[in-house]
């Protein structure tokens, strides 16, 4: 069975990043999704899409498909890069000029 390990990033509605830390654990697709004749929702006939775990490291998701005997495609997240800035920075005079000013 193929699973994907992943790291949430966090969702545009919040602000913070908390609860991104955790791990997630999914399983890929046996079947395609479709839509349902009669009401349009999408369907599939694997049941196993709809489970998501939780772990609190990957080194445990790790170790949890290992027990199972499962393959793993992990997804590392990409770090955040901070770029610190000053309220008087947009007030400088010395900065290249962009646009049509």
């Amino acid at each position: 069975m193929k699973v994907r390990i992943y790291q949430p990033a966090k969702t545009t509605m919040q602000s913070g990043r908390a609860k991104t830390g955790a791990w997630i654990l999914e399983y890929e697709l046996a079947t395609a999704r479709r839509p349902e004749p009669l009401m349009g929702w999408t369907s599939s006939g694997d049941t196993l899409n709809q489970v998501r775990m939780s772990f609190p490291t990957k080194e445990e998701a790790l170790a949890f498909v290992a027990k199972k005997g499962w393959d793993a495609d992990v997804a590392e997240l990409h770090e955040r890069r901070v770029i610190p800035k000053n309220y008087a920075d947009n007030f400088r005079t010395d900065r290249p000029r962009i646009g049509r000013f």
